[in-house]
């Protein structure tokens, strides 16, 4: 009786797993640009025009991505970078790119489209009023949102258990179909950038969980190549490169251990041009038990077996010692040692406008070190452990900015990212 009861509960349970699988099918199927609508939504399109003509317009495009890292459909994204092309003939651009992660996919009514969406409409309609302000023509924005199945079971409580699968998957996903698609999106600024048309395109990368994972791992290497060849025709070096204009990993899930490399090759460098931005922007939230607790917890098992150092480093007077074996545990927004800089609330907030965005590279250019700096509502506090304008900042984040894993969309940390674009996305 005891065994049959096994059985059955375990039938019982396989039955509900695959009824519980999330759909494996492409969601945006329809490439045609469709024009957003109160009546129509426009769900079925991977391309889609929002606001109409109005200040704050954009386009959205979606790309999608199976289990594998291969593109669901190549015209998929031959469509849209077809499109963003045709844009770019006649204006400069500005593209965002967002790649999300755990429990989110490209589904119609999913939270990060319409987060996204909003945070899109927000830099659109600051693109204009710096246009208006300096006197140039406004990039169109464009925003483009990789979805892949960042949810493989849709059982509440059950679908936790899918962190470590999910996690392989990001990697498969960063390593092969999202990597073509950013340095596509790169050609197509580089292209605009050689008619010397002002102002200049640009191009940031967003991603947010394993989505920070499928980022790092589609553009570490390629980071870490440009930061090497920042010499200018070899005779001298000038500012570091990045790729596009600006990373930016909000909550990522990987090892600090893989951030480590990067943290050592900017320490080597012992000063920077003040007119130097960062090209490498860790934001993880203090409150973040996804990535503080569950990550850590797997992680313990899964590198059991390995060996790990401790590592000393002693590089333009900044020491650290890094543990291997913490290191390989933590993210890299947990592992204190890494961390370049704090963000808190500021006392009394500034009200942001295009006058304030406007100057804020020359406020940028000015920090010193272990220095305080507020940008309208938030305070970046440098904590004297890497020279100052170091392009790549591990930002340390309080809960009062994001409350947790998922809280990345709040008006006062899109506000600080949108200083962090308006930094990348110089007209110079």
């Amino acid at each position: 009786m005891a065994l049959s009861k096994i059985c059955f509960l375990l039938c019982s349970m396989s039955l509900l797993l695959l009824s519980g699988c999330t759909s494996d099918l492409i969601y945006r199927s329809d490439y045609k640009l469709c024009a957003v609508s109160a009546g129509n939504p426009c769900n079925d399109h991977s391309l889609q025009l929002h606001n109409g003509h109005a200040d704050n317009a954009y386009m959205l495009g979606f790309v999608e991505i199976d289990d594998q890292g291969q593109l669901r459909d190549r015209h998929q994204l031959q469509m849209l970078l077809d499109t963003i092309y045709a844009e770019a003939a006649e204006s400069s651009v500005l593209i965002n790119v967002f790649v999300h992660g755990w429990h989110h996919n490209a589904a119609p009514g999913d939270r990060n489209i319409e987060s996204f969406s909003t945070s899109l409409a927000k830099l659109s309609q600051l693109e204009h009023d710096l246009s208006q302000l300096k006197k140039r023509p406004a990039r169109k924005v464009i925003g483009v949102y990789v979805g892949w199945r960042g949810e493989s079971i849709s059982v509440p409580v059950i679908n936790n258990l899918t962190f470590w699968e999910r996690k392989n998957t990001a990697q498969d996903v960063g390593l092969l179909g999202v990597s073509e698609l950013l340095l596509k999106l790169e050609e197509v600024t580089n292209v605009k950038n050689a008619s010397l048309t002002a102002p200049k395109s640009r191009l940031v990368i967003f991603g947010h969980s394993f989505g920070g994972a499928v980022v790092y791992t589609a553009t570490s290497q390629i980071l870490a190549s440009r930061f090497v060849d920042s010499r200018l025709n070899k005779n001298y070096q000038g500012s570091a490169n990045g790729f596009g204009d600006l990373v930016v990993l909000l909550n990522p899930a990987f090892e600090a251990l893989r951030y480590a490399p990067f943290y050592d090759l900017a320490q080597a460098r012992c000063s920077y041009f003040a007119d130097q931005v960062p090209k490498l922007a860790i934001l993880t939230s203090e409150a973040d038990d996804a990535t503080g607790l569950m990550f850590p917890a797997g992680r313990v098992f899964s590198t059991f077996f390995e060996t790990h150092n401790t590592v000393k480093r002693n590089d333009c007077n900044h020491s650290v010692t890094l543990d291997e074996g913490e290191a390989d545990r933590k993210t890299a927004g947990h592992y204190m040692p890494l961390i370049s800089h704090t963000l808190k609330p500021a006392a009394q907030a500034k009200t942001m406008q295009a006058a304030n965005y406007a100057a804020m590279k020359s406020i940028w250019g000015s920090q010193h070190n272990a220095s305080s700096t507020q940008y309208g509502s938030t305070v970046l506090t440098h904590l004297g452990r890497t020279s100052p304008l170091n392009p790549y900042l591990n930002i340390r984040v309080s809960k009062e900015l994001i409350a947790n894993h998922n809280d990345v969309f709040g008006d006062q940390i899109m506000e600080f990212l949108r200083l962090l674009i308006v930094l990348s996305a110089a007209d110079e």
